[in-house]
């Protein structure tokens, strides 16, 4: 059963001063950061949305979180319109935003305590802290902690609802590695409870190890899906070493011989098995060592490289360019960020 239904999602936001912007589905007088996406997340699942900056990311998760009315489609959260039937989604789920905005000058343990009292049947706020890492720092003033345990603490508040659908938004940001190992337990626990998760991240590697599936976003639509396994197995695994001296190119194999630059050789494909055998087996004949030898399948964040690369050189912007973002909401006001 999925618990995170999306069909044909497109979320636009008008110009402010009534003027003209164009580029990435906009047109004259707004922008259109969603553009007819559609997605699942089945119960029980931790799903990255990927996607570089202005690429759509945060235009969706707001629109699941109910924090905005979608322009068009439908979005259904435990079989509920998050954004009108709020009331009977927001007690079941748990959102950590990019930033919590939390008032300075309370101690952990006092903004656990406000947050469990405005929450619907709330552990016990020392738990929440303690399953987080932070139940030696309950009594340090928020103003006092640093990023990684600010974030510790956003991810507390998330958790202190027993939620059945938990979003993450860049929740490892600002941790140290050890910061991260630790969430990422946290949340491969929390899925063998039973939570769903939906997780947006810059940290691919992060992606790669949690995921059960993913999506990767580029200029407001989804252009891959699947299992980590998938989205990376449509890319070439790479094969690498330095040419032996006293070696020529033309004395290399065939399907080696036009990857040589120079005196380093670089080899894209999908057979890794048969090109490297027939490189290894070549060697031996030979009798050379093939130097700083390295042979790897293609990794998520090669992927994600080569898919933003590539959309960048469709829509005609420079690569790296980012996109309007949405705005984000204070965790305890509602108000636009």
């Amino acid at each position: 059963m999925d618990a995170i239904e999306v069909e044909g999602l497109r979320r636009r936001y008008e110009a402010a001063d009534g003027g003209t912007r164009r580029g990435n589905g906009g047109s004259q007088g707004g922008f259109e950061a969603v553009r007819d996406v559609s997605f699942s997340v089945r119960e029980g699942e931790i799903f990255a949305l990927l996607g570089t900056n202005g690429a759509g990311k945060t235009s969706t998760v707001e629109v699941l979180e109910g924090l905005a009315r979608p322009t068009a489609g439908t979005v259904r959260v435990l079989g509920f319109d998050p954004f009108t039937e709020r009331s009977y989604v927001r007690p079941r789920t748990g959102v950590m935003l990019q930033e919590g905005g939390f008032p300075s000058e309370l101690t952990v343990e006092e903004t656990a305590t406000m947050w469990a009292g405005v929450t619907s049947e709330a552990r016990p706020p020392r738990e929440a802290l303690e399953i987080v890492g932070l139940g030696a720092r309950t009594q340090v003033r928020v103003k006092q902690l640093s990023g990684g345990e600010r974030r510790r603490l956003d991810l507390a508040l998330a958790l202190i609802g027993r939620p059945e659908v938990l979003f993450l938004d860049e929740p490892t940001t600002g941790m140290d590695p050890e910061g991260r190992r630790d969430t990422a337990e946290l949340v491969r626990q929390l899925r063998a409870e039973g939570t769903t998760v939906l997780l947006t991240t810059h940290y691919l590697e992060e992606a790669e190890q949690l995921a059960d599936r993913l999506a990767i976003m580029q200029a407001g639509r989804i252009v891959a899906s699947g299992t980590p396994e998938q989205v990376v197995a449509e890319r070439p695994s790479r094969i690498t070493f330095r040419l032996p001296p006293g070696t020529e190119a033309r004395e290399l194999p065939l399907t080696v011989q036009a990857a040589v630059e120079g005196r380093r050789v670089s080899v894209r494909t999908h057979d890794l098995q048969p090109v490297l055998t027939e490189l290894l087996v070549w060697a031996r004949e030979a009798g050379v060592t093939l130097e700083n030898l390295q042979a790897r399948s293609a990794s998520l964040e090669e992927a994600f490289l080569e898919i933003a690369q590539a959309g960048n050189r469709r829509d005609g912007e420079p690569k790296g360019s980012k996109g309007p973002k949405g705005p984000r909401r204070n965790a305890w006001t509602g108000a636009k960020a």
